[in-house]
C-alpha cells in the first residue's frame, strides 16, 4: 500500500467541508486501498452504535432490523462514517489491527492486537463491506468493516481477563465513570439520572465509591425493577421512580431522597431530550452538572440555568478523561455484581 504524510488530527481525510476536523466534517475519505504513514488500519469485527443514536434510527425504523442496517449503510456511504446526521453521535468498535503506518510503528501496538477504539465513530473514516447482525438490545452491530485511527487517536488493547465483548461493553462508556471518579467527593450527595443504564450504574458505583459512606448517591430510574436492581447491587443510597423529562417531578422526589438539600453534584445518563432541566434544578448553587448523554442540548442547558437563576458548573460529557479505561474496567474487576449484569445484559 501507498503511504504518503498525513495530518496528525487527519485532516487530510476531510473531503466536505475543507478546513475543519473530521468530527466536523460533513463527509470523509473512508477509501481504504490509499494509507498514510501516521494511520493505523484495523479489520472491524464490531460496532457500539452510541445509545441516543441508535435509539433514534431504530424508531425511525420501527424496530424493523434490516431497515436500521440500510440506514447505518446509508449514513456510512453518504458521509464515510457512522455518524448519525440526527444525533451527531457516534460509537466506537472493536477491531484488530491489519497495518500500522511506518511513522508510528513506536504506537505501542502490533499487528494482531486486538483494540477497542476509544475515540468516537463520527470522526473515524468506515468503510463496510457487510452488516453481519444486530442486536437491538445492546446497540451492537457486527460487521465485516475496516476502519482508520488517526496518529491522534486513542484505543485498549483487550483485556486477557475478560470476554472482549464484556470489554466493549464496558468500554463503550468509559468517560462516564472516569468523570464521576474526578467530580465526586467525600461526603458529596450525587443524583444520577438513567442510572438503571449502561453507564449509569458505572456511574452510580464509581459515585457511591467516591462520596464514602457520609455521602448520598440517588439513582433517578423508570421502574420498580430497575430500582430494586440498583439496591441489590449496593451502588446507591436510595433510587427514585420518575421520568427524567418531568422536571418538577423528579426535583421534589430527589430532594425527599437528600433530606430536602440540594444535591452537589448531577449527572445525566440518559439517552432522550429534553432532559436538561430536570439534571440541573436540584443542584446547589456551586455545584456540578455533567451532562454525559449526547441527546443533551447545550443551548437548552445554558438558557434554562439561566433563566431559573442557578450559578452551577456545566460540564459537557468528554467521553475521554486519563486513565478512563483502566479506571472503568476495573469497576467490573472489583463489583461482581456489575459484571454478571454486564455479562447478561450488555455482553
Amino acid at each position: 500500500m501507498e503511504e504518503l504524510k498525513g495530518n496528525k488530527y487527519g485532516t487530510h481525510r476531510v473531503i466536505e467541508p475543507k478546513g475543519v476536523l473530521t468530527q466536523d466534517a460533513r463527509k470523509v475519505d473512508n477509501d481504504m486501498s490509499k494509507v498514510y504513514s501516521n494511520e493505523i488500519v484495523c479489520d472491524v469485527i464490531s460496532l457500539n452504535i452510541d445509545s441516543a443514536s441508535f435509539t433514534q434510527i431504530e424508531n425511525e425504523a420501527g424496530g424493523d432490523e434490516e431497515k436500521i442496517k440500510a440506514k447505518i449503510l446509508e449514513i456510512v456511504n453518504d458521509r464515510g462514517k457512522m455518524q448519525n446526521p440526527v444525533t451527531g453521535s457516534g460509537g466506537m468498535f472493536i477491531g484488530v489491527v491489519s497495518h500500522i503506518g511506518k511513522d508510528i510503528q513506536d504506537c505501542g501496538l502490533k499487528v494482531g492486537d486486538k483494540i477497542a477504539s476509544l475515540v468516537s465513530l463520527s470522526l473515524t473514516p468506515l468503510n463496510i463491506t457487510k452488516i453481519k447482525a444486530i442486536h437491538k438490545e445492546i446497540d451492537r452491530v457486527d460487521v465485516e468493516a475496516k476502519a482508520i485511527l488517526f496518529e491522534s487517536g486513542i484505543y485498549a488493547v483487550l483485556p486477557e481477563d475478560m470476554p472482549e465483548n464484556l470489554a466493549l461493553a464496558a468500554l463503550d462508556v468509559a468517560g462516564a465513570p472516569a468523570q464521576t471518579a474526578k467530580l465526586v467527593q467525600s461526603g458529596n450527595s450525587v443524583m444520577v439520572l438513567g442510572a438503571g443504564g449502561k453507564s449509569g450504574v458505572l456511574v452510580c458505583y464509581e459515585a457511591k465509591k467516591r462520596a464514602g459512606c457520609t455521602g448520598n448517591v440517588v439513582g433517578v430510574v423508570r421502574s420498580e425493577k430497575d430500582a430494586k436492581k440498583l439496591m441489590d447491587l449496593g451502588i446507591v443510597d436510595k433510587a427514585v421512580i420518575a421520568s427524567a423529562t418531568e422536571p418538577i417531578n423528579v426535583l421534589e422526589k430527589v430532594l425527599e431522597a437528600n433530606g430536602g438539600k440540594e444535591f452537589d453534584v448531577s449527572i445525566n445518563c440518559v439517552n432522550v431530550e429534553n432532559t436538561e432541566m430536570t439534571t440541573i434544578l436540584p443542584v446547589r448553587d456551586g455545584g456540578t452538572v455533567y451532562f454525559f448523554s449526547m441527546a443533551t442540548s447545550f443551548t437548552k442547558a445554558a438558557l434554562g440555568a439561566e433563566g431559573v437563576g442557578k450559578d452551577v458548573d456545566m460540564i459537557i460529557g468528554n467521553g475521554y478523561t486519563k486513565g478512563h479505561a483502566v479506571i472503568t474496567l476495573n469497576e467490573l474487576r472489583e463489583h461482581e455484581g456489575l459484571r454478571k449484569l454486564f455479562e447478561t445484559k450488555y455482553a
